[in-house]
């Protein structure tokens, strides 16, 4: 009886045994991890905001007419080269003309009685003087004459005003350029009202275009004239144009709670791709540093964490010359099948990429993160050795 009491206990404490060697044991060789690496290089790193704008002529022009009536010949139809005082319109000048005739009529009438009341007067004046002629008829002889200046310099400009409209009835050119639209018929009537109606609108040299992008308020501060710009549009998927910001206007556009900047971005046309309202995708680098030695960001962040438990020892870690100094940050460099700690000096990130601008070298691999590698075979450094290549080496031990 005393035997099977003592066997029970050595079962049961073998069996306590096992199960904590599967809980604690097999969990402790389980914690193998691989380190995920990155290597340094050499390239941009670049600081961005993104909108959308409108592509539009630099200079484009909206030729209307000054007087009513009716479209008679066009000269010029869509995508017509023009140049500079070239005939492109003219309406119906009959009612036009018959207009001059009338005034000219008026001033010739108006000229006529002005020269003999002015004779007259002179005449007058000289009697008067000499005291030939009463008070009341030199009065006179001066009334005459000067209604009948005024009447003749009012029908002169009547005239002039005749002339004008006339020569309005003939449209021309105002800039060499390209027509991009045309909004009347032969035929057609048009009222010059309140407001001038638009007949053709002419832009000047499409080789050289404008992007006017609507870049969002939380963005715009970054924004400033010489930033470089690239761009994509629709009908070209598979190109990237480059352009230039020139203007930030200070004017804000409201709508639906967004309160937008709009930004003029000039862009070369050379291959005349780019066309007046296509709708542009701009990249607008805020901040760019070229051909630098950067690393991915993450490994800033990057902390060992040995599966033994221990941490780095303090001694091995490189003290901070400037500790306020954010631009101080440690990374750790592979050396051989060892890894180190290493203090290097970063400059601007994109939230991805970070520049290194002392410490690190091209080409060298840094550790950026550590993934589990619980259940495959125990790599260098996992715990199945119990050590971690993060940690020193005893001295005299291969390393």
């Amino acid at each position: 009886m005393k035997r099977k009491k003592i066997f029970i206990l050595t079962v049961a404490t073998l069996a306590a045994i096992a199960i904590l060697w599967a809980l604690f044991g097999r969990k402790s060789q389980s914690t193998a991890y691989i380190i995920e690496t990155a290597t340094a290089t050499r390239g941009d790193v670049s600081e961005a905001v993104t909108a959308t704008g409108t592509i539009e002529p630099v200079t484009k022009v909206d030729v209307g007419t000054q007087v009513s009536g009716i479209i008679d010949k066009l000269y010029a139809d869509y995508n017509s080269v023009v140049t500079k005082g070239q005939l492109i319109a003219e309406m119906d000048k009959i009612t036009l003309q018959s207009e001059l005739t009338s005034q000219q009529a008026t001033y010739d009438g108006a000229k006529a009685e002005y020269e003999y009341q002015q004779k007259n007067y002179l005449r007058n004046k000289a009697l008067h003087e000499k005291q030939l002629i009463s008070d009341i008829e030199f009065e006179e002889s001066t009334y005459n004459y000067a209604k009948a200046k005024s009447a003749y310099e009012s029908s002169a400009a009547n005239l002039a005003k005749a002339q004008r409209n006339l020569a309005y009835a003939t449209i021309t050119s105002p800039i060499d350029g390209v027509v991009i639209s045309r909004a009347v018929e032969e035929g057609q009537t048009v009222a010059a009202g309140f407001e001038t109606p638009t007949l053709f609108t002419i832009a000047a040299d499409l080789t050289q275009m404008q992007v006017i992008a609507d870049v969002d308020e939380a963005d715009i501060g970054g924004v400033k004239e010489g930033q470089r710009v690239a761009f994509t549009v629709d009908a070209y998927p598979n190109d990237t144009f480059e352009g230039t910001v020139t203007q930030v206007r200070l004017e804000a556009t409201e709508e639906s709670n967004v309160v937008t900047y709009e930004v003029v971005i000039s862009a070369h046309n050379p291959d005349l791709k780019l066309k007046p309202g296509l709708t542009a995708n701009v990249t607008i680098y805020i901040a760019e540093r070229r051909n630098v030695v950067n690393i991915p960001l993450k490994a800033l962040r990057f902390v060992p964490e040995p599966p033994s438990g221990k941490a780095p020892v303090p001694e091995q870690m490189p003290r901070q010359e400037a500790p306020a100094n954010d631009s101080l940050k440690i990374v750790w460099v592979q050396d051989n099948k060892e890894w180190k700690p290493r203090q290097v000096k970063v400059g601007m990130d994109n939230s991805v990429n970070v520049e290194i601008c002392e410490g690190l070298h091209e080409g060298e691999v840094i550790a950026v993160d550590r993934k589990s590698n619980a259940g495959l075979p125990a790599i260098q450094g996992t715990a199945d050795k119990e050590e971690s290549p993060f940690m020193p080496k005893p001295p005299g031990r291969k390393k």
